[in-house]
């Protein structure tokens, strides 16, 4: 459940074949006029088709600015890259959210200090509470990047 590396992200995902399939067909679907590349409205109709969002413009401008310049749009093999990546990023996300859950036990949506040592007693008996003051420090100061939370707890 846990990343061997703190804070380390998962290794590179791989699709299924039937993902990597619905993918591609998610693809030509937008690509309605069969350019071979996706346009930035047709990227977005893509996100909402496969992620349920529609991307904002931030999200988009960046996507656009990383195709080649010699092409349109974004290609098949760009837009695959890119899906691959969103996906990864998701199951991390989803995987973080998971821990986080297991560890707010009273589900107030925020981390206390003593959840974060219980939930270390649990999981990691031996570990130093040096360690898990350092560890709790860490992801308040995170956490602070996300959220405007100044209470002193991680949500």
């Amino acid at each position: 459940m846990f990343f061997s590396q703190a804070g380390a992200r998962p290794r590179m995902w791989e699709a299924s074949p039937s993902e990597h399939k619905k993918w591609v067909e998610v693809f030509k679907t937008c690509d309605e006029e069969n350019k071979g590349y996706l346009s930035r409205e047709d990227f977005k109709v893509a996100v909402v088709m496969l992620f349920g969002y529609k991307p904002s413009k931030i999200e988009a401008d960046a996507v656009m600015s990383s195709v080649d310049l010699n092409t349109s749009g974004i290609l098949l093999k760009e837009f695959l890259d890119i899906v691959r990546k969103k996906k990864e990023a998701q199951l991390y996300w989803n995987e973080i959210r998971h821990i986080f859950t297991a560890f707010d036990r009273h589900y107030r949506g925020y981390l206390t200090l003593e959840d974060f040592k219980k939930a270390f007693k649990q999981v990691a008996p031996k570990l130093s509470e040096r360690i898990i003051l350092e560890v709790f420090s860490s992801v308040r100061a995170a956490m602070r990047l996300f959220c405007l939370d100044s209470s002193g707890y991680s949500s």
